[in-house]
Parts: structure tokens; sequence; C-alpha cells
């Protein structure tokens, strides 16, 4: 991935923020046919350190897991708020017209060798972790103790365990960083009206950061 330096995001922590927040990875992996993508949650452990470790599962029947020898690197990609940027949002457009549209994202890439635990005991209490991660902002949130035993346990004999420790870590925050003050206030605003919440905030953060 191209990280001008103005757009790396060099904090750990944050782009933990954005992977709990947004857990459904895109996993690249290579096989025998060329590069292979699943798209799979994975929950976040943050040991061991520095960068931590995901854990999922696939379907057993996914022949994903052919891929996954342990000894090959895979990508896991986290997609943050994202947001087409109109050239009209910008104040320096009426003085000077050079303006063009682009594109803000936020973007984490995870790195590392993925093992398979094919563990009923590991993957039901990381079956348990990820539904009550997903499930915590529910007023009655639902339990994987909720559903029968037997119905549950006919599911967990479909699927494997799926582990990274992550060996590196890069984030990307494009948000309008290289713009001048000026234009990152009317942005800002723009975004707002337009009911783009989170790339606003984004962009008020990278604001801060970058002056």
């Amino acid at each position: 991935m191209y990280v001008p330096k103005q757009f790396e995001e060099p904090s750990v922590e944050t782009m933990h923020e954005l992977i709990r927040a947004q857990p459904l990875s895109t996993l690249v992996t290579l096989s025998s046919d060329g590069l292979n993508a699943n798209h799979i949650p994975l929950h976040l452990s943050e040991s061991p350190g520095p960068f931590g470790t995901l854990r999922g599962h696939v379907a057993r029947a996914n022949p994903v897991l052919a891929d996954f020898t342990g000894t090959t690197e895979t990508l896991a990609i986290f997609h943050g708020p994202n947001a087409y940027i109109s050239p009209s949002w910008y104040a320096t457009k009426k003085q000077t017209g050079k303006v063009v549209p682009t594109w803000n994202y936020s973007v984490v890439h995870a790195y590392g060798c993925v093992r398979v635990v094919d563990d009923t005991l590991w993957l039901r209490a990381q079956l348990e972790m990820l539904t009550r991660h997903n499930e915590a902002s529910f007023p009655e949130p639902w339990a994987v103790a909720d559903a029968p035993a037997e119905f549950t346990d006919s599911l967990l004999a479909a699927i494997v365990g799926v582990e990274m420790v992550i060996t590196r870590l890069t984030g990307k925050w494009k948000v309008s960083q290289n713009q001048p003050p000026q234009n990152q206030a009317s942005l800002i605003a723009g975004l707002q009206a337009s009911g783009l919440q989170s790339m606003a905030a984004l962009v008020e953060t990278g604001a801060k950061q970058a002056h």
C-alpha cells in the first residue's frame, strides 16, 4: 500500500480502534490458483504485543483453509469510513478554481501467518468473545448460550477456527491533511451537511494533527 508520510497513521491504538469498530476483514491469501480474498469477521486481542492477534472462523468446506499453511504471510484489510470529496466543498474553489475531486478513507492492513485451530473448546470461546463484542451495544444482547445446545453443537462441527498473530500493522488515514485550513473547515461543513459525520470527524482530527 502506498502511504505518503502525511497520510501515515503511526498509532497502534488508533489502528486497533478501527479494527474493533469494523471487524469484517478482507482476508487476502496466496492460493495455488493465485490471489484469493475472503470476507471474514476477526476479533482482535491486544496480546501478544506490540500488534496483537486476530481470531475468527471459516466454514470447514471453505477452500481457503488450504491457503493457511502457518508459514505463508496473509493480509487482513480493515476499512474505516470513506467518502467522495467534491471540489465544491473547498473554500478555495471560488478563489482559484484549482481544485479536483478525490476520495477520503481510512484503512488498516494487518499481516501475519494464519494457523488453523480445529478445537471445539477454543472455537466456542472465540465465538462467545466475537458475539459479546458485537452484541454489546444492544439493549438485550444475544449470547451463544441462548440457542439450543444441540443446534450450536451442529454448527460448531461445520466450522474451524483461524488465528493470526500480527507481525506488521500499517494504517493509512487519507483525510485531507494536505489541504489548507480554510479548505479543511469548508470540507468539514460540507461533509456534515451531507450526513457524512464519521468522515467529517476524521477530517477534523486530521486537521488538528497536521497543524
